[in-house]
């Protein structure tokens, strides 16, 4: 059993006394459904304007026709992360990790965090009257948050929430949003970093997750990095030769003459995948003195939506 993880909590926002508060693990539960969404999406940490690039993108996630009951981000730097909490629809919308300090964000230039649904995981705070008439029904109850130091050139860990599963008690649902190491250098961390959360998802009480994010998929080499299991959810519903799949450098021409690339991935273990799609950013423009303003994309990195069957 891995051992070397950093405790986390999910924080609600409390509206009567304006602060995001940890939620105790109790018998706190959900809207019934078992079918779940998913968005994941690399907001980019060093492109100019990355608290409104950042804005735009969640304006994005919410403007979808569902929005997600989990959403995975990835290099969220610390502005970034006081824009996140501090914004109403954050608050109004979503329980979020790292919210009770910046430990996560100490000696990194980002970090991940991990958005549930306020809708679809229910919060002790939700006993405010908020007049919405919900009635809300036994599902999902959430579980320990925590993050697994891995090893890695770039002090990279793997944030996880636990949900348990509604059919089964005593056993939990991983959820595991990830950002692993970059540059071709760092392959065998990748593997090493991705055999360990493979067997994070096999501990004893746990019936399998997903484990979504940037996996830095740069080389043909780093297709075996969903081995070790697990299933890699693009194959697994479009097959290889897809190349809609490619989630960096699309639409652009880079000097390195890297094309297109699968970079970012779902791996799943014991669940049923419904649908998965790409999602392209859009432009933000970028003031320059005394030259015209350019467009930059939101990302550098397009977001994934997967929906799926527990």
């Amino acid at each position: 059993m891995i051992t070397n993880r950093l405790s986390r909590t999910l924080s609600a926002f409390n509206r009567s006394i304006r602060r995001w508060e940890p939620i105790p693990l109790r018998n706190v539960q959900s809207q019934v459904t078992q079918r779940l969404s998913l968005i994941s999406w690399n907001i980019d940490a060093f492109s100019p304007r990355p608290v409104s690039r950042a804005k735009l993108i969640l304006s994005h996630i919410l403007e979808e026709p569902t929005s997600p009951d989990i959403l995975f981000l990835q290099e969220v730097t610390p502005e970034v992360r006081a824009s996140l909490l501090d914004d109403a629809r954050t608050r109004a919308a979503f329980l979020a990790t790292d919210a009770e300090d910046q430990t996560s964000f100490k000696d990194v230039p980002f970090a991940t965090m991990t958005f549930l649904s306020r809708a679809c995981f229910t919060s002790g705070l939700d006993s405010q009257k908020e007049g919405d008439g919900i009635e809300r029904g036994e599902n999902f109850m959430r579980g320990p948050v925590a993050r697994v130091i891995l090893p890695s050139k770039y002090r990279r860990d793997a944030l996880y929430v636990d949900i348990a599963h509604p059919m089964s008690p005593g056993t939990v649902i991983r959820l595991i949003n990830v950002h692993l190491d970059s540059l071709e250098d760092t392959l065998h961390y990748r593997a090493q970093q991705m055999k360990i959360l493979a067997d994070v998802l096999r501990e004893p009480g746990c019936c399998g997750g997903i484990i979504a994010g940037d996996f830095n998929a740069i080389s043909p080499e780093d297709d075996a990095l969903v081995d070790n299991g697990l299933v890699d959810a693009w194959v697994a519903l479009h097959g290889r030769a897809d190349l809609d799949g490619a989630t960096w450098g699309v639409g652009v021409e880079r000097r390195d003459g890297l094309g297109p690339g699968r970079l970012d991935k779902v791996a799943m273990m014991g669940l049923k995948a419904k649908e998965i799609k790409v999602l392209r950013p859009g432009n933000i423009e970028v003031p320059r003195p005394g030259e015209k303003p350019v467009e930059i994309p939101w990302s550098d990195h397009c977001g994934l939506k997967f929906t799926f069957i527990i």
